[in-house]
């Protein structure tokens, strides 16, 4: 055949050679580089015939020329286009680099002139303290035998010791009977007067001066104790400057080591002048008062818990306002029990408006309840922060939690005793007895919405448990609807509080003898047959609905589906109760329905609830031991592997109490006023209230200390919880400062003021009726 020649590459090669390929039915060659993949024609014959045309090769040369001009000239302008984006890119990324450094060298600054004003502080409060201990105690310096010289002070405790002896009176020198005898006849000459009035001068002197080396001693520790705070401060912060460099650093490696004067002038809060003057008082201190021993000094000058160097106010505010609730309950019981058993009177749980004061004792409760557990949970290492993904910033302390608490609780049981009082006319009819009950439904709706930086988000998890169907729910969600589960008596009185307020109820006066019920909505159908149903259905409708959105996230039928089934069978018993009264054992009767059983009627429906009731109190409480707390397991003493509360007795007890409260919750679905020989007597519906809340509060420790030690739902990516540490600094963020012991002690004192006015005017007012009931007499 013919030889060809070698033919140039032009621009348009790679289509070319592609479209060639394919027509062969064969794929290109992929060459890098600069050189582009040939056709397969033309690497099967690269030459052609030395006869061919000349111009076809000069065509193909000059077509190869302007494609690679043209090539050229456009790869000119598009690097043209990226070194200038490049240039603005780099220009950015200057500026921004120092708009850092200037942010950076204005917080140094702020730290380095805190640290500054602090060791001015501490050094000059060290220096007077030191002028002290010398002039009072005249502690002289001496010189000091050792490679460093110089002064050091002599022990406070010879220091005390000399002057104490030189208050001594001198024993006589032996041997001298001249000198005995002039001893003897002076003493009998002073007389015992003088020798007493010696030795309580000497003994009172004594006492004052270890009153004042305690005193040293405390004030020492407490300047201590200031520097180590300061130190601490100034390691975290340059501790923090370095991380930030260090990730500049690894961020930005052509700018590397742009920072270095700056971690120069930060040098000053590395904490080691901090830290010398640490050392100095812990020197002094061990020449005081621990003979040079710098161990024992340090061990000494350790915080402890209730040394009084740092009083906290607070806890005596929070003592005598929960002294004031103690005293405030037992009056409110002792009316209650002595008008009802001593004079034959109604109690306050038989005066009409006495549900809404058990709806808002019943939120009380909660928060009680939800005080203690955030201690619990907090004294066991249990993160229920990281649990529930709160906020660290606005979780409240116990401390303040109880705080909170404490004050609503006066007010309910001040509101209470008011109400009662005024039914019972023991006082003044100022306002009708109701208007107590709406002035607590108006306190509690304000501490219900109020603060809005704490409650705001808590209302917002309430919506989100509300729409389970339509949101995917978390752990805290979970939680929520599984504590309104146990919040059915509350929730029934609270629709009985919004009735009692809207039909305006409150401003009727209380007849004790009249037999007539006031509140005539709560016997209407709409009210008893559909309302009062829903209440109880609605709570347990939510967390179903969880359980199932749960299942559609994870398409796990198992815990999803079975947990749901729980949660209808309760919602099953709740039916029946409503609408079927089939379960009476004997004629019962009301003041507005009559229904007519006998024992001959006890036929397969009511057998069939019997069993349905019994099923769903063990099939939740099965649940509650096995699955939600992780116990039960046969081989660690029907427990769990990992047991974070200390005591096992604990888990015993609350299994039982779990077992009997279990089914008083199934009863407590049960609505009001159904005519039902199950249904509990209304006096008691307050204890039971308080049982369940009580029974889902121990429910609630054990529950989160197994989701702290296994994901056992799958809510979290990692099964690793960190522990839950808590110090005894509050690391929370307020607007409001702390209450100061002026505040503190200004607030006791206008109370116990008011308090003993209050007493002497009702001594008065009692001496002055008892003087007219005589004159009446006479």
């Amino acid at each position: 055949g013919e030889k060809g020649e070698l033919v140039p590459l032009v621009a348009g090669a790679p289509q070319a050679a592609g479209a060639a390929a394919a027509a062969a039915g064969s794929s290109p060659k992929k060459q890098y580089g600069s050189q582009q993949s040939l056709p397969a024609s033309a690497s099967r014959s690269p030459f052609r015939s030395p006869t061919g045309s000349m111009t076809d090769l000069a065509s193909l040369a000059r077509q190869d020329s302007v494609a690679n001009l043209i090539g050229i000239v456009s790869g000119y302008f598009q690097q043209g286009n990226f070194a200038n984006k490049l240039t603005q890119a780099l220009k950015i990324i200057d500026e921004n680099l120092d708009l850092f450094g200037s942010c950076l060298d204005s917080e140094l600054d702020k730290v380095t002139n805190f640290h500054k004003e602090k060791m001015d502080e501490l050094e000059k409060r060290l220096e007077v303290l030191v002028d002290s201990v010398g002039s009072n105690y005249d502690v002289i310096s001496r010189p000091h035998h050792d490679d460093e010289g110089g002064n050091t002070f002599l022990k406070l405790k010879d220091a005390v010791n000399r002057r104490v002896a030189s208050m001594m009176p001198k024993p006589p020198i032996p041997g001298s009977e001249a000198d005995v005898e002039k001893s003897h006849h002076s003493s009998h000459q002073r007389g015992t007067l003088v020798v007493e009035s010696d030795d309580e001068a000497v003994q009172s002197d004594m006492l004052s001066i270890l009153r004042e080396s305690d005193s040293i001693k405390r004030a020492l520790t407490d300047l201590h104790r200031t520097t180590m705070l300061l130190n601490n401060y100034d390691v975290m912060n340059f501790t923090g400057f370095m991380k930030i460099i260090k990730k500049h650093d690894k961020s930005f490696p052509s700018r590397k080591g742009r920072f270095k004067g700056f971690m120069k002038k930060a040098d000053i809060i590395e904490g080691n002048e901090s830290e010398q003057l640490g050392s100095r008082m812990e020197k002094l201190f061990a020449d005081w008062f621990c003979d040079g021993n710098i161990r024992e000094a340090r061990a000494k000058m350790l915080p402890k818990r209730g040394d009084g160097l740092q009083m906290d106010w607070s806890q005596l505010r929070l003592g005598y306002r929960l002294g004031m609730c103690a005293i405030l309950t037992l009056w409110v019981c002792w009316d209650c029990i002595w008008g009802l058993v001593h004079e034959q009177q109604t109690s306050i749980g038989g005066r009409t408006a006495f549900p809404v004061f058990r709806a808002c004792g019943g939120l009380l409760l909660v928060h009680w309840f939800w005080g203690i557990s955030v201690f619990v949970w907090q004294r066991y290492r249990i993160n229920y922060i990281y649990l529930f993904d709160f906020n660290p910033r606005i979780v409240d302390t116990p401390m303040l939690i109880f705080n909170d608490v404490v004050d609503e609780t006066l007010v309910f049981l001040i509101l209470m005793l008011l109400y009662y009082k005024s039914g019972a006319h023991d006082m003044p009819d100022l306002i009708p007895p109701g208007c107590y009950a709406i002035l607590l439904v108006v306190y509690t709706l304000k501490c219900m919405i109020f603060p809005l930086r704490t409650r705001g988000p808590l209302w917002i998890a309430i919506w989100e448990v509300v729409t389970a169907p339509l949101t995917s729910p978390k752990f805290f969600h979970t939680y929520v609807a599984d504590v309104f589960t146990s919040m059915v008596k509350v929730f029934q009185d609270m629709v009985w509080a919004s009735c009692y307020v809207l039909s305006g109820d409150f401003w009727f006066s209380e007849n004790e003898h009249n037999d007539v019920e006031p509140h005539s909505w709560q016997h209407e159908f709409w009210y008893k047959n559909v309302l009062i149903p829903l209440v109880c259905l609605i709570p347990l409708w939510f967390r179903f609905n969880q359980c199932l959105r749960r299942y559609m996230d994870t398409k796990k039928r198992f815990p999803n589906l079975a947990n749901a089934t729980k949660y209808a069978m309760s919602q099953t018993v709740t039916l029946f109760g409503a609408f079927h009264p089939i379960y009476l054992l004997h004629s019962h009767e009301t003041k507005h329905h009559k229904y007519v059983f006998s024992k001959d009627d006890f036929n397969l429906f009511q057998q069939f609830w019997v069993c349905l009731f019994v099923a769903s109190s063990l099939y939740s409480f099965t649940w509650d031991v096995y699955m939600d707390w992780g116990l039960g397991r046969p081989r660690y003493g029907f427990l769990g592997p990992r047991l974070m509360f200390p005591n096992k007795f604990y888990y015993y007890a609350v299994i039982a109490a779990d077992l009997v409260l279990r089914f008083m919750w199934v009863q407590s679905l049960i609505p009001p006023q159904s005519g039902a020989s199950f249904e509990l007597p209304s006096y008691l519906t307050a204890l039971t209230m308080a049982l369940e809340l009580l029974r889902r509060t121990l429910w609630g420790f054990f529950r989160l200390e197994n989701e702290h030690r296994q994901n056992t739902e799958g809510y979290r990516r990692v099964d690793f919880v960190p522990l839950h540490f808590a110090t005894g600094h509050q690391h929370k963020y307020k607007k409001q400062q702390e209450h100061v012991g002026v505040n503190v002690l200004a607030e006791v004192f206008v109370i116990s003021l008011v308090v003993v006015t209050i007493s002497f005017l009702s001594i008065m007012a009692a001496q002055r009726a008892t003087a007219r009931a005589g004159a009446g007499e006479l």
